[in-house]
């Protein structure tokens, strides 16, 4: 293997104008999930980018048609850290939404969510002593839901120490100790189709039994416990002048304990018909597992010890609603941190940006992180103060 050069530095610290110029470079070259030939363009910019700074180029791993890159270094890994270069913007975002910085912060379609965060990863492992026990998953299909690459990320997870996330910070650079479980259903109902004028009680409305199922679904949610229950896309009927036969409306599922999630699956799944002669039926299920505070807890305390070390402390956690792949890592038992990626705000929005400022800082923390989790032989065990309750909570978001 050629050697592996050393990160930019400017005084001893990570170089941030050489961090600022490769997360835009990684913007310019959009990346919309549902575009397959712009997800492999942009893998092979990740993989460019990779092979300069980490002196070797991933394995392209395609999946029905998705590219995903890994790097593995030494023989057993021991940290995965995760990220997705894929993004919610499609191709032509950049013309109205520049990937440029101004006044510190830079924006530009994915650079929060999560591109940055590419290169903060990069130069956290460049900057290890050794990064053997490492190991880079990059995935490219997290947006819609990560239907390629879950068993992939749950088998790199299986056995390591700790599942560190760069998805972007939360609010003030929260780190993200908890996220919900997401389960997503669809709910089909029949009827029978009639005329509309000349004899509609021949017909079963579907519509008007859309709407009883809306009402009942409505009912699950328990958002006293944090359990969401929101209706989505909906539709019904072909034309306006015939009784429906067919509707069906989608249901997004937030809950913040794995029992919850059965509770809500096990009602959606009893849903009956209310008129006679309709019919109901119930697609889908849980998709993500919740991230829960046993997960993140010892982490979680062990990079804030590290940060008040090295005057980048305090820091703060956040629970979050959204979902990210280390709800599935959490979920094989990895103790898993998220946010660990960009400071800014916007993800998904017109105001997407990154603080400049915050880049090298952070990546910093990082690479002090892995580096003391492959030197101390792991995440699980803790102190004391470890198994704490993380101090600073700003609530949930």
């Amino acid at each position: 293997m050629p050697a592996r050069p050393a990160p930019a530095m400017r005084d001893g610290l990570l170089d941030a104008s050489a961090m600022t110029e490769e997360v835009l470079g990684l913007v310019r070259c959009e990346s919309p999930s549902d575009d397959l030939v712009a997800v492999a363009r942009s893998a092979a910019a990740v993989d460019d980018l990779g092979a300069r700074l980490l002196g070797r180029r991933a394995e392209r791993i395609e999946i029905d048609g998705v590219t995903h890159l890994r790097w593995r270094f030494g023989t057993t890994p021991r940290v995965l850290l995760l990220g997705h270069h894929d993004t919610v913007w499609p191709i032509g975002s950049l013309t109205a939404h520049p990937a440029e910085v101004r006044d510190g912060r830079l924006t530009g379609p994915g650079s929060f969510d999560m591109k940055a965060g590419i290169v903060m990863a990069f130069h956290a492992i460049a900057a290890l002593p050794s990064p053997d026990g490492v190991s880079l998953l990059i995935t490219g299909d997290e947006e819609p839901g990560s239907a390629t690459s879950r068993a992939l990320i749950e088998d790199e997870a299986r056995g390591c120490a700790a599942a560190l996330v760069l998805e972007a910070a939360g609010p003030g650079g929260a780190l993200k100790t908890e996220r919900k479980g997401v389960s997503r259903y669809e709910v089909h109902v029949r009827g029978r189709a009639a005329h509309a004028g000349l004899e509609p009680e021949r017909g079963v409305n579907a519509t008007l039994e859309l709407a009883h199922q809306v009402q009942t679904v409505a009912g699950i949610g328990a958002p006293e416990i944090g359990t969401t229950v929101t209706m989505t896309r909906a539709e019904a009927g072909t034309t306006s002048n015939t009784v429906p036969a067919r509707g069906r409306f989608a249901v997004d599922v937030r809950a913040t304990s794995a029992a919850e999630q059965q509770r809500v699956h096990a009602e959606i799944g009893a849903l009956a018909a209310h008129l006679p002669g309709a019919a109901v039926e119930v697609i889908g299920g849980v998709n993500r597992p919740p991230l829960d505070l046993r997960s993140s807890r010892a982490l979680f305390a062990r990079i804030s010890r590290i940060a008040d070390q090295v005057g980048l402390g305090p820091l703060r956690s956040v629970a979050v609603g959204g979902a990210s792949d280390g709800n599935f890592t959490a979920g094989v038992g990895t103790p898993t941190l998220d946010g660990l990626g960009a400071v800014g705000g916007g993800a998904h929005a017109d105001d997407e940006h990154v603080l400049v400022s915050e880049l090298a800082p952070r990546a910093r923390l990082l690479s002090a992180l892995v580096a003391e989790l492959l030197a101390e032989g792991g995440a699980e065990t803790g102190t004391a103060a470890d198994r704490a309750e993380p101090g600073g909570r700003i609530g949930r978001a």
